[in-house]
């Protein structure tokens, strides 16, 4: 194992994920759909958290293992609004919310497709938009969360190294090609301070400053 790997390696497993989100990453397995690894959402947990974030859009809800992390870090009575086109997605989600602890109405859940949906929630209405859904949508999700975040607000992308794929010029696929149209379009924004965590599959974060 190179050095890199090993450093990796004891970041991802330095904190110990309790027994909600092992459940939920079990119940992930199942239905196909592939959670934030725990770098990332620890990363994202402590980021949301100092950020004092009140209100967050999550696209791309998954079993829940994200929208625990979010809420997490938010504060107490904070609302994430979360989409995903799955009803049974959904229902993993709030089995995954109600044994960490979480009321209900924590999390307003969406079903259907997310530039569906995205357009109709309030421009600047969110401290927070979480991206972890379909990659080759990527470049339009930013453009709605670019909307969506309030000034001072925090955009977080997952998988923005996507398996080690985006920092090859060799890997051309459609996937990999929009996440790099997205971070290439984040990069050029003079209006966002911007960090990308290798945590997890890669972590881009970057704040709204105007």
């Amino acid at each position: 194992m190179s050095v890199e790997a090993a450093n990796w390696a004891y970041s991802e497993d330095f904190l110990t994920e309790d027994r909600v989100l092992l459940g939920a990453r079990d119940v992930a397995e199942q239905l196909g759909c592939i959670p934030v690894l725990a770098g990332a959402g620890q990363a994202l947990q402590l980021l949301v958290q100092a950020s004092g974030a009140r209100s967050a859009v999550e696209i791309g809800t998954g079993a829940g293992v994200s929208t625990t992390y979010l809420l997490r870090g938010m504060v107490n009575g904070g609302v994430v609004t979360t989409i995903d086109v799955e009803p049974e997605h959904h229902k993993a989600a709030r089995k995954t919310l109600a044994d960490a602890g979480f009321a209900p109405e924590r999390a307003r859940m969406i079903t259907g497709r997310a530039l569906d949906v995205l357009p109709r929630l309030t421009d600047g209405g969110y401290d927070v938009v979480f991206i972890d859904a379909r990659k080759v949508e990527y470049p339009q999700y930013f453009e709605q969360a670019l909307r969506l975040v309030r000034v001072g607000g925090l955009i977080a992308i997952d998988n923005s190294l996507w398996h080690g794929r985006v920092p090859d010029p060799a890997q051309r696929d459609q996937e990999t090609t929009a996440i790099r149209t997205t971070l290439k379009a984040i990069r050029e924004d003079e209006s966002l301070t911007t960090v990308l965590l290798p945590s997890g599959d890669g972590l881009l974060v970057a704040i709204k400053n105007a």
